[in-house]
């Protein structure tokens, strides 16, 4: 080949050299980095929230990022995003992984790849005392409005299991919390330990609340990462089988949610693979 047609080469040996380089390999990135940015809400007792005596992030979720860290050799980030950030936050690069009370579904896993799942949910629906009487099963909300966190698998769910129901969405919990109070909606959507401190909380305010027994449905919650990087996601379940088999998963578990906590809930799944 002449010196005159390698160099039309040229352009295109760049680009791929480019898109190569475009191409990062996360687990890379995090030991040379030196730390795992861990993507969070904050405001989701216990997995993660701030303590009021440190101001620190802690939780269920915040230990089990600290012990991904912990096994790669590196610092713990804890970054706080919102519901509906979660999968742009991994997309653009600005968090590791996610560990956000992030609900498999199949939408979801076209986007991002999931850990093995570490805790399973109970979607239930919140709704205020004085409606008990007429709202005793989820098919009672049909036709009705519910509040949901933006973006989350709540408002997927309600929208695809009650029939003719209008899912009115908010930033938070907090905010789709106050809409139930407030009588805007007629329930409240979401994970059944989050609708439980908020029933218990209002127990001290002029509006009662009650969770409608059977849940809506139930998911399994993974830690998410970006597609297709397959080092980062072998090493973070090789942690969370680690923890599994050594039984400091139960003990991580009892921390938050055993007999002398707010949450008092017995462990009814194990760490595995999600069957979705």
């Amino acid at each position: 080949m002449s010196f005159k047609n390698i160099l039309k080469y040229v352009p295109l040996l760049a680009c791929l050299g480019v898109a190569g380089v475009a191409h990062a390999d996360a687990l890379a990135n995090i030991k040379e980095r030196g730390a795992l940015v861990c993507g969070t809400l904050g405001t989701s007792e216990p997995f993660s929230f701030q303590d009021p005596k440190t101001r620190q992030v802690v939780g269920y979720e915040i230990d089990l990022c600290k012990a991904i860290a912990d096994h790669l050799g590196v610092k713990l980030e804890v970054k706080m995003i919102s519901v509906a950030a979660r999968i742009p936050e991994l997309a653009g690069g600005r968090v590791d992984v996610v560990a956000a009370n992030l609900g498999w579904s199949p939408d979801r896993a076209k986007q991002i790849d999931y850990s093995y799942q570490h805790y399973v949910s109970p979607q239930k629906i919140l709704i205020r005392r004085d409606d008990a009487g007429t709202l005793k099963t989820n098919a009672d909300l049909a036709g009705k409005r519910v509040s949901a966190v933006a973006g989350s698998s709540s408002e997927a769910g309600a929208k695809r299991l009650i029939p003719d129901v209008t899912t009115v969405t908010f930033k938070d919990p907090p905010t789709a919390f106050m809409a139930l109070q407030q009588k805007k909606v007629s329930g409240f959507v979401g994970s059944e330990l989050m609708l439980l401190k908020f029933k218990q909380d209002a127990e001290s305010s002029p509006v009662k609340l009650e969770i409608i027994e059977d849940p809506l449905f139930v998911e399994p919650w993974g830690i998410g990462m970006a597609k297709g990087e397959d080092g980062l996601r072998t090493e973070v379940n090789k942690v969370l089988s680690g923890l599994e088999a050594s039984g400091k998963m139960q003990v991580i578990f009892d921390r938050w949610f055993g007999p002398d906590t707010k949450f008092p809930t017995k462990r009814v799944f194990k760490v595995e693979e999600i069957k979705g």
